[in-house]
């Protein structure tokens, strides 16, 4: 683990990182205390989303549910036709 100054770090912050990228960890210290740690972040890869992955609910939907006209009292309500408690009237 190599150690450097902030001032070094400062000039030669290009270098630094290639080396962490190549698996070297620095630190940075403020004279003789160290401060912080320069290390090499970890890729995480994102699960891939496959496509019809949830065929299966398909036949478990009714296919009129989304069809079927909303109930006029809850149509209001999405309108904004009724006042609730601590919405201030509006």
């Amino acid at each position: 683990m190599t150690v450097v100054t902030i001032h070094k770090a400062k000039t030669e912050l290009s270098r630094l990182i290639a080396r962490v990228e190549a698996g070297e960890e620095i630190v940075i210290a403020r004279g003789n205390e160290p401060v912080a740690k320069l290390v090499p972040i970890q890729a995480q890869k994102q699960p891939v989303r496959g496509y019809g992955r949830f065929a299966h609910l398909r036949d478990k939907i009714p296919s009129d549910l989304f069809l079927e006209p909303m109930p006029q009292d809850e149509l209001d309500a999405w309108e904004g036709k009724y006042s609730f408690p601590g919405d201030n009237g509006k």
